[in-house]
């Protein structure tokens, strides 16, 4: 049995690792489109950890709300 060069191995690596991603991405299939469909529709200006403060202002009356 003769030695492998580095090339013939890195291309064995290479061809695994790229199998091993396309067999994750049928098998959970459903599951990325959902999240990434999600992720699409996300509105990237708003951070969800702002939520008080979002309804803090939602709550807030200014005098000019009131007519005065």
């Amino acid at each position: 049995m003769g030695k492998t060069s580095g090339a013939k191995q890195a291309t064995v690596v290479v061809a695994a690792l790229a199998f091993g991603w396309l067999a994750i991405e049928i098998a959970f299939k459903p599951f990325l489109d959902k999240f990434r469909s999600s992720i699409d529709q996300s509105d990237p200006s708003k951070d969800p950890d702002d939520f008080e403060s979002d309804a803090a202002a939602a709550t807030t009356k200014t005098p000019s709300d009131e007519g005065l």
